[in-house]
């Protein structure tokens, strides 16, 4: 996500549900639109280093959600502060705990896009794509 009024949207209108570590927000969209990912990591959670480490850690874990909804959902992950001092697991568990509690509550049509919209991939979906293709391990990213 790249705008501000995306963030909103989905905050504002999206289902919510929070953990330990984050707050999710899903809002689906059309099948037709690429899904999107927006991260919002306030001072609150550290300085600049612990914050760009916990947003690197949260882009890793979200390939995943990309992998299984190319198109139709938007997500907003926000780190809380106790996202700091969290290990790699947990924040791996508080995310897949939270998805999986507002799966159910989101509309999501799983269909083929459009030819048209196929080739239009967004810069956030074609980072999600990027770190796809690094590879497919468990572990903790930022200590590779």
């Amino acid at each position: 996500m790249r705008t501000s009024a995306d963030f909103s949207h989905t905050v504002r209108s999206g289902v919510r549900h929070g953990r330990r570590n984050l707050v999710l927000y899903v809002v689906s969209t059309s099948p037709d639109d690429p899904s999107q990912v927006g991260f919002i990591v306030a001072k609150t959670v550290g300085n600049a280093v612990t914050r760009n480490l916990v947003k690197r850690r949260l882009r890793e874990i979200v390939v995943e959600t990309i992998r299984s909804h190319p198109y139709g959902v938007n997500v907003v992950v926000r780190a809380l502060p106790a996202a700091a001092g969290a290990t790699w697991g947990e924040l791996v568990n508080d995310y897949q705990r939270a998805f999986s509690k507002v799966s159910p509550r989101i509309r999501v049509e799983v269909a083929e896009p459009s030819a048209g919209n196929r080739q239009r991939d967004t810069p956030a979906l074609a980072v999600m794509k990027a770190a796809v293709s690094k590879g497919d391990d468990e572990r903790d990213p930022s200590e590779a």
